[in-house]
């Protein structure tokens, strides 16, 4: 081996030579690259062990029968904050229509880590409100300690690292999806420095969580304005919510005002007629958005069963007020293609959750142009922009008024759902198209501030990640 050089213009992360006695029990070249080689020096140049020296994974996995009546809630990957860690947008999944992967139990405290696209960071320390959830057969779950050495704050703090996640990254294997198993997880090496730094990562580490914290309170307070900016300037006065008491839930409706429509007491609700009644009294004359629906359909119905390449999906899951976030793009074999027919998006159009989180609208942007979407949600698009501004009614459509009706008009009851008839039915006031522009840019000034609250924070994350690795790794 000694009589071969490689060129010093050449990339040693690419063309690199290698001793027999290097090689571990892995024979992709992928895992012997110089930045691979490195990150585990450092970390080997102090005291360190690997994983599965120190943990105990749980293998406690849920046989799809037991302990929940009728839905459960159901840990995906795509859930996980990759900045925070926290749990977000917890679904409630009807136990009919359980994936096969939703077998892993999970409990107060348990650390799970993501086995899929693992360098990504979604890994979650599992908190009280998410104890005894099912998640997905793409995370390992670390459920105890076997040493003394440190605690699980600690290691929760350490594999959120980079060098933790390059390690991840390092030990995984496939192509467009890598993942890693528990075997090559159990590898990982972590820094056990004394007790002394191990406060003083933690305390780094939480005190950019409690900022984070903050920050998002105040970017929550600054997105709950626009309600108020929203009605204000469409002179809708809201009715103040009836305190739930008998007499409130008790009242008389004649039999024409239900002529032809439901029979169902709460649709008819006094508060709710007061709502319809502020959005008829307001500034402008309102009428029904269905009079400027051009086309309005279901999405398709398909299995699960997602492939590495095809037709792009959004899911439910993507779904958010305003906008469309997509951690993960899955797909659907291309030969799904024919049998999806009009479930496509284009630039411009609306989608509606029509399940569970019902009624929540965003506009399809460019880079989401030409997507399949599932039959949880509607699509819908207007006839022109001459009557509705796109944004100004994206945004009237995700405000607490419309929340408040939507949630009246929803068919069924544990699981209740909308219909197309039921979006066409909605009312949204109509000011002159300059007013709805300025409304439309006001608001998306206050999402910009909200943003640059969120860009805040993972700038502070960053600087947090860095201070940590000078510490347990120089």
């Amino acid at each position: 081996m000694s009589s071969f050089t490689i060129s010093p213009t050449l990339n040693k992360d690419k063309v690199f030579i290698l001793n027999l006695s290097q090689v571990e029990h892995r024979l992709d070249p992928n895992f012997y690259r110089q930045i691979f080689k490195d990150n585990i020096e450092k970390i080997k140049a102090n005291n360190y062990k690997r994983i599965g020296e120190v943990v105990k994974f749980s293998n406690e996995t849920w046989n799809q029968k037991d302990f929940f009546s009728s839905t459960f809630p159901y840990i995906e990957i795509s859930e996980i904050d990759t900045l925070s860690g926290d749990i977000k947008n917890l679904s409630e999944v009807d136990i009919a229509d359980a994936p096969s992967r939703a077998k892993m139990i999970v409990r107060e405290n348990d650390i799970i880590v993501s086995t899929t696209r693992p360098n990504r960071g979604a890994i979650s320390f599992v908190k009280r409100e998410n104890d005894f959830s099912i998640a997905s057969t793409g995370f390992a779950v670390i459920r105890s300690l076997t040493t003394e050495e440190f605690d699980k704050e600690y290691l929760f703090a350490v594999l959120r690292q980079k060098f933790s996640l390059l390690q991840l990254e390092q030990r995984s294997s496939g192509g467009n999806y890598p993942a890693i198993t528990q075997d090559e997880l159990s590898n990982v090496v972590i820094p056990i420095p004394n007790k002394s730094i191990q406060e003083k990562v933690k305390a780094i580490f939480n005190t950019c969580f409690e900022l984070k914290s903050k920050n998002e309170a105040t970017a929550a307070n600054i997105l709950r304005s626009i309600d108020t900016y929203l009605l204000q300037e469409l002179g809708i006065t809201l009715p103040t919510p009836p305190e739930n008491i008998l007499t409130n839930r008790m009242f008389t409706v004649s039999m024409n005002e239900i002529s032809g429509k439901r029979f169902d007491p709460a649709y008819h609700q006094v508060y709710f007629h007061k709502l319809v009644a502020s959005i008829v009294n307001s500034k402008y004359k309102s009428r029904r958005i269905g009079e400027e629906i051009n086309e309005i359909n279901y999405g398709a119905s398909f299995t699960n069963d997602y492939v590495e390449s095809g037709v792009p999906l959004l899911r439910i899951k993507d779904l958010r007020r305003n906008e469309i976030v997509i951690d993960k793009v899955v797909f659907l074999p291309e030969i799904a293609r024919k049998l999806l027919g009009n479930s496509f998006v284009k630039q411009n159009d609306f989608l509606i959750s029509r399940s569970g989180t019902i009624g929540v609208v965003s506009l399809v942007s460019k880079e989401i142009d030409g997507f399949a979407f599932g039959s949880f949600m509607i699509k819908f698009n207007l006839k022109s922009d001459k009557v509705l501004n796109r944004e100004f009614l994206s945004y009237y459509l995700n405000c607490k008024l419309l929340i408040d009706l939507i949630e009246r008009d929803k068919i069924g009851a544990i699981q209740g759902n909308i219909t197309i008839p039921i979006i066409k039915s909605l009312l949204v006031p109509v000011p002159p198209l300059d007013k709805q522009k300025e409304i439309a840019d006001h608001i998306t000034g206050i999402r910009k501030q909200a943003q640059q609250l969120k860009d805040k924070t993972k700038e502070l994350l960053k600087k947090a990640s860095e201070e940590i690795e000078e510490i347990l790794l120089n």
